[in-house]
């Protein structure tokens, strides 16, 4: 009899619920944290798109393309904002990973 072949059965703790339970709250900590990075880029593509859209129209307006201020205004206003919550939004991550690197456990 060979009980060799039992062997991988030693480590018990990986079969127990609550390593069941650590390796599914890994999974989702891994997925939610993709999901913030993802936005998170999207955000940054988002604002970049609107500084680029509002570059444009200045550019047509000073070229003469384009004789309405109104889009050019409303263009450099879009990437203004989006700019303002961008960062507001760094900020307050930033903020949180302070706070999170003082807890003391």
């Amino acid at each position: 009899m060979d009980i060799s072949s039992i062997s991988s059965l030693n480590d018990v703790s990986k079969y127990t619920p609550g390593a069941l339970k650590s390796d599914a709250l890994k999974e989702d900590r891994n997925a939610t944290f993709e999901t913030l990075f993802q936005s998170a880029l999207n955000m940054i593509k988002e604002t970049n798109a609107y500084s680029n859209a509002a570059e444009k129209a200045e550019m047509d307006y000073a070229m003469g393309l384009t004789t309405n201020t109104h889009d050019v205004q409303i263009a450099q206003n879009k990437a203004n904002i989006s700019l303002q919550y961008t960062v507001a939004v760094r900020n307050a991550v930033l903020d949180a990973y302070k706070e999170i690197m003082q807890l003391q456990f």
